[in-house]
């Protein structure tokens, strides 16, 4: 049985210290990297194509075993899991960080991924089962806050280490964050007996989840070299159906599935997932391009670079905090609907850009619409998605709703990557423009079609019933807290 929080000799401030450290540490990584993108493109040898893996490497191994890191903080020991995750995120950012080729580094981006699956949900467990009532609430609160501003530091601070000192040190940087937390973990942290003996680790799920995913988005991203009819693209698309089919088969037949296919019988939970994978597919991207845009096009360093996206992650946060607010007066469906919109507003806007192109009008504005639009999709997605799920599984619904962020995310990149190379491709070969315009026309491509996705979102928002307020927040149990992460600003 899953003890009961309680108060305990352990001063409040150095239980939110562990917590809140590895979280900002995990959240930094995923934003501070993308600045960095041009540098480690150029240094490492990148095909345009391939430095998204950069990004995919970590997004799709944590998405991947997000949820089974949850489950092994039950099994295992909040203690014994939080100090292995940590541990293996600073071996793999320090590795990384000595990358001498983009196998390298893909490879220990990857290990950062599954590091960063098992420490985050870690993190969480360690609130749920040191605080309770208001004091939980008010740690949840400032997990919370110190997350998002993981994410908007990351752009700044990104851009400094590149400019000032090289694009290896923002992965070098994790390593004395790691530190701090591992040295107030082994000083203050407890270890709870976990007596979860009927409940197991579903590794098989987790391995052919994340094996078909990565055979999927590389078959695509491979597409750039052999063309979706060649055999060596359609041998991979069939070797990525034939994983993902035993994925399905497994989580069918275990006891202790990864991820509960009947929790897609409510149109609240389907409705939320569907949209949540969209409108992820298309907002990594814009991240993603934009990074090479300002940089690769408008000229801009690393530097200013950072200095140039703080408006759309303050906008992520202050929109996150509205939306919240919105969501308990207006429901769920107006604000999905608002906030799709809104997005697919913001990449269309973004879909003029061009080689000479002006920060303010054709990056700035419209970036904040788009992240506007995404931030206010953030708590009534989260709500849907628990809204017709039983109490004891609401923690569990919030991980498959971060699952379904982060491979629709990756999925999304992959795609809009792939087109923004052929279009780029083809404007270079038959137009003969400069090398400039023609990288410009391919990121307008894929804003047009991350548009398209925004759009797919708006109309798929209907499967969500109305009439329906957000519910008022309950006790989650604890041994379900662990998946229960919340939704925070991607970089």
């Amino acid at each position: 049985m899953t003890p009961r929080p309680a108060r305990s000799a352990v001063p409040d401030w150095a239980i939110l210290v562990i917590a809140c450290v590895a979280q900002f540490m995990v959240i930094l990584d995923v934003s501070i990297v993308n600045v960095a993108l041009p540098s480690i493109g150029r240094e490492l040898h990148y095909s345009p194509t391939g430095l998204q893996w950069v990004v995919n490497a970590y997004v799709l191994v944590f998405a991947g075993f997000l949820l089974l890191g949850g489950r092994a903080a039950d099994l295992y020991g909040r203690r014994k899991v939080y100090l292995f995750g940590i541990a293996l995120f600073a071996a793999a950012s320090l590795v990384g960080g000595f990358a001498q080729s983009s196998s390298w580094l893909t490879v220990a981006r990857a290990f950062q991924g599954l590091g960063g699956a098992v420490l985050s949900p870690a993190t969480l467990t360690i609130l749920v089962t040191s605080f309770s009532g208001p004091r939980l609430v008010r740690a949840l609160g400032l997990w919370s806050a110190i997350a998002g501003a993981g994410a908007a530091a990351g752009v700044t601070l990104g851009g400094i280490l590149t400019s000032e000192l090289s694009w290896r040190w923002v992965l070098f940087v994790n390593v004395p964050i790691a530190a701090l937390a591992m040295v107030f973990a082994l000083s203050f942290l407890t270890e709870l007996r976990r007596t979860d003996e009927h409940r197991r680790l579903d590794v098989a799920g987790a391995l052919t989840a994340t094996g078909g995913l990565a055979l999927l988005v590389y078959a695509i991203v491979d597409t750039d070299v052999h063309p979706w009819t060649a055999p060596t693209t359609i041998v991979l698309l069939l070797c990525a159906a034939a994983v993902l089919a035993v994925f399905v088969l497994i989580e069918r037949r275990t006891a202790a599935p990864l991820v509960p296919f009947r929790l897609f019988r409510s149109r609240f939970v389907s409705g939320a997932n569907v949209v949540m994978f969209l409108v992820g597919g298309a907002f990594f991207s814009m991240w993603y391009f934009l990074s090479l845009f300002v940089q690769n096009v408008l000229g801009y360093s690393a530097l200013r670079t950072g200095f140039a996206f703080l408006p759309m992650a303050v906008t992520m946060i202050v929109g996150s905090q509205v939306s919240s607010r919105l969501t308990v007066r207006l429901g769920q469906r107006p604000l999905m609907f608002a906030g799709t919109l809104c997005a697919a507003a913001g990449y269309l806007w973004l879909s003029r850009i061009h080689a000479g192109a002006d920060y303010l009008t054709a990056v700035a504005l419209p970036a904040v619409l788009v992240s506007l639009g995404i931030a206010l999709l953030f708590t009534p997605l989260a709500s849907a998605a628990t809204t017709d799920v039983a109490q004891s599984e609401a923690g569990l619904a919030s991980g498959v709703l971060n699952t379904s962020r982060q491979v629709g995310g990756s999925l999304g990149l992959a795609v809009l990557a792939t087109i923004a190379t052929d279009r780029t491709q083809v404007v270079l070969h038959h137009s003969h423009r400069a090398l400039a315009e023609a990288l410009a026309a391919g990121y307008s491509r894929a804003f047009v079609i991350a548009a398209g996705l925004c759009v797919a979102g708006f109309v798929l928002a209907a499967m969500v019933p109305g009439r329906r307020r957000a519910r008022r927040a309950e006790p989650v149990p604890a041994e379900d807290q662990h998946a229960l992460l919340l939704s925070v600003p991607e970089g």
